[in-house]
């Protein structure tokens, strides 16, 4: 028999766990495809004492996670500790160092270290394998880096943060607002106890960035990624946005222009007819648009220990089979200098909705603001009337740019009928 591929699990977590039980459930096809047999021989973790449903016995068990890129039995090591520095990134530059292919779930790592990590994969002519850094048990990468490789690819589209999805899902069909959808998704282990990293949009940053590199043939570049969360969504406006014929996503969107490539995550009014737009719950999605190839939509699981190791044990494969492809599409040499188009220079429509006081006169000091930033109408909504009181107006814009947009909303936030800060989402022509 083919000598099996000896593998070195760093961090028995979910992620970690989840790969030594499916090498070991699908052993058999796994064996098949791989074209020989996967063997996990070591591991690493903080606690040898806790039960994590599988078994762990006759493995070598090493307490410093660094130390598996040194044992000379190791042919491949997986890295499922996360993080961006720390052991995580230590235990891969090692592996790397010593000519040991790593495969990681590590889209932070990536994210912020993936130039130079890529840089010592290609010098040392060993595998980095990330399918699973970005959209769970979501073949993504494997699509945009490889099957997508003849087309220019003019835009990625991604709900790429599951925790997100489902708090604005739960919104929109309970009607709940954004604590209460947070907490059930906590209760339901959808959400962490602190949920900063998704509800902020810094997760899904993270994933977005490493898409822009694979579909556009540049440096990951996670400090050009704009970056907003959806704490500030209300369940009113994910009811109007439904009146308009929107349903309110959180989106990675990274696009090529003439001026460069846009990278930026936010939430986004999105068409209902969209595929994107009904994509709900906990799943995630991801649309590439190439020129020849046109439109094509990827959904599925996210996260989780069995998407997730799926994609693990894919990129274990690969290595398996000794299939090699640069770790950004192409060689180092060849990856493009684009550059980064700031978000103020976005151009494209707005919802924006202001909470004024109903009195005279206030609607023409908003027009005005707009007006003056050279920001054209496309329609205005006002439910009701209660003179004196507070009351939602809402108006969507034609094209703009970013930069216009927010410096009418500094005007129009200084009025003294606007009693809150307005809220602003973008309109996606996708």
């Amino acid at each position: 028999m083919t000598k099996p591929l000896s593998i070195a699990v760093a961090g028995l977590g979910t992620v970690g766990a989840g790969v030594l039980a499916l090498l070991r459930d699908n052993a058999a096809t796994i064996t098949a495809r791989a074209g020989r047999p996967l063997a996990v021989t070591a591991v690493s973790a903080r606690d040898r004492t806790r039960d994590r449903g599988i078994s762990l016995s006759g493995l070598r068990w090493y307490e410093d996670p660094v130390a598996l890129a040194h044992d000379p039995h190791v042919d491949v090591v997986v890295e499922a500790i996360g993080g961006s520095d720390g052991q995580a990134a230590a235990l891969v530059r090692a592996a790397l160092a010593a000519g040991k292919p790593v495969v990681t779930a590590n889209k932070a790592l990536l994210a912020l270290h993936g130039a130079e990590l890529a840089a010592t994969a290609e010098a040392k002519g060993v595998a980095l394998g990330f399918e699973a850094a970005v959209a769970g048990g979501i073949p993504v990468i494997k699509a945009i880096r490889e099957g997508l490789a003849a087309n220019d690819i003019s835009r990625i589209t991604g709900i790429l943060n599951g925790t997100c999805n489902y708090i604005l899902t739960t919104m929109r069909e309970r009607g709940r607002e954004f604590a209460e959808a947070l907490a059930e998704a906590q209760k339901l282990g959808y959400a962490e106890a602190d949920p900063a990293f998704d509800i902020d949009g810094v997760d899904a940053a993270h994933k977005l960035a490493i898409l822009a590199a694979l579909a556009f043939g540049r440096p990951v570049d996670f400090a050009a990624v704009h970056v907003e969360g959806i704490r500030e969504i209300s369940a009113l406006d994910i009811r109007l946005a439904e009146e308009l014929g929107y349903r309110i996503k959180l989106l990675g969107i990274a696009r090529r222009t003439d001026a460069g490539v846009e990278t930026r995550v936010h939430p986004c009014m999105v068409p209902i007819a969209h595929p994107i737009a009904r994509v709900d719950g906990v799943f995630n999605a991801v649309v590439a648009e190439g020129d020849f190839c046109g439109r094509i939509v990827l959904e599925g699981r996210g996260a989780g220990a069995g998407p997730t190791a799926s994609a693990v044990v894919a990129d274990l494969i690969d290595i398996a089979r000794d299939r090699r492809t640069p770790v950004w599409g192409v060689a180092g040499s060849a990856l493009s200098q684009v550059p980064s188009v700031p978000m103020g220079k976005r151009v494209g429509a707005y919802y924006l909705r202001l909470m004024v006081v109903d009195r005279p006169g206030v609607i023409a000091d908003v027009t005005a603001a707009l007006r003056d930033h050279h920001i054209s109408l496309e329609s205005m909504l006002q439910r009701g009337r209660a003179p004196g009181e507070a009351v939602p107006v809402v108006v969507t814009t034609h094209d703009c740019e970013e930069a216009q947009m927010r410096a009418a909303i500094a005007r129009i936030q200084s009025l003294e009928a606007v009693v809150e800060k307005p809220a602003l989402i973008r309109i996606e022509a996708l």
